[in-house]
């Protein structure tokens, strides 16, 4: 898919095959292009090139109910005048599905999601996280062929979005209907994606399971988005015996490469040890619990570097840590291209 607003193109060639009951979650900084790619294949914006088709039929000229998909937005879209049922039964109504069937549908969905209590309610009297379960189950009752959730959870505090991303991620396995997800956030695209499609200034960066996108991302920009806290970046010199790093000291690893390359380290793979070849000068320390964060420079140069250290490790400022770092977790990228390099 292309997408343009007059001269400026927004989505350069996005091809993406989901497969029947998947849930695909597309991630990205604001202004990628991931909603725009949403509300294309919901038929809220036009395509500028290329197809979509759900279940193999081209649906580009269709209008959006037509698709047979059903989206729950940011903002609940919910109708303020009307109670809980009547939001939910509405897209029903228009349909002329009969009294009976509406009713079963909206009591069905409405058990599945733990809101029968609310039914008489109206949206003003209902909390955040129960706003969006009225949205998931407006959703529910169409019994669509796709679910596109346009960042659903960015209004919701930081608890709630955990405990919801959970529940999406059990209704959408309990239905099996097919998912499209946006959001910006890596965390929540990670736990709840079969697949993810990374898109960067309106290309797609990689497309593939999240495991495959933190062990081996095909950019810088996928290394350094993926994953928390992002990947450390050191320029480097490749030779025979191994790496060369800015501190003048040198990784050993077998390497195919040769020349200048960008060398990519997670900090949760820097392993602490008082012979380590790798020295950071420690300059803010993170107590998160279950880890700590040591933040600081590269000894002797101004890289910046952060390793995650498991439990509670003090350490003053100023203080130098050691670590060692195994090969075969380290990653290689051409500093030109920004691509990912094979070792």
């Amino acid at each position: 898919l292309t997408k343009s607003y007059g001269p400026t193109e927004v989505l350069h060639h996005v091809e993406g095959e989901i497969n029947d009951g998947e849930f695909i979650v597309i991630v990205g900084p604001s202004g990628c292009g991931k909603s725009t790619l949403l509300r294309m294949v919901a038929g809220l914006e036009t395509v500028t090139s290329g197809e979509i088709a759900i279940a193999g039929r081209r649906v580009n000229e269709l209008e959006p109910s037509a698709r047979d998909i059903a989206m729950v937005f940011q903002n609940y879209a919910l109708y303020p005048h009307m109670s809980v049922r009547e939001n939910m039964a509405y897209g029903l109504k228009i349909r002329k599905l009969s009294k009976a069937e509406i009713n079963k549908r909206v009591e069905e969905a409405a058990d599945i999601l733990e809101i029968r209590q609310y039914l008489d309610r109206k949206p003003r009297q209902l909390s955040g996280g129960q706003r969006q379960r009225v949205a998931m189950g407006r959703a529910i009752v169409r019994d669509p062929q796709v679910f596109l959730f346009d960042e659903p959870l960015s209004n919701l505090d930081a608890k709630l979005r955990v405990q919801m991303r959970l529940e999406i991620r059990k209704l959408q396995q309990r239905l099996g209907v097919t998912s499209i997800y946006v959001t910006h956030d890596q965390v929540e695209a990670m736990t709840l994606g079969d697949r993810l499609m990374v898109l960067n200034g309106g290309y797609v960066e990689q497309f593939g399971t999240p495991i495959e996108l933190y062990d081996r991302p095909a950019s810088v920009f996928v290394a350094g988005f993926i994953g928390s806290p992002a990947m450390n970046f050191l320029p480097a010199t490749a030779e025979e015996d191994g790496l060369l790093l800015p501190s003048g000291i040198k990784l050993v690893a077998g390497l195919a490469q040769r020349g200048q390359v960008l060398l990519g380290m997670r900090p949760e793979h820097l392993i602490p040890d008082a012979a380590g070849p790798i020295a950071i000068e420690v300059e803010m320390v993170e107590q998160l619990g279950a880890n700590t964060l040591l933040h600081g420079t590269l000894s002797g140069t101004d890289h910046a570097m952060v390793a995650s250290v498991s439990g509670h490790v003090s350490a003053e400022m100023g203080t130098v840590h050691r670590f060692a770092v195994t090969p075969e977790l380290l990653h290689l990228f051409d500093p030109e291209t920004q691509k990912r390099l094979e070792a």
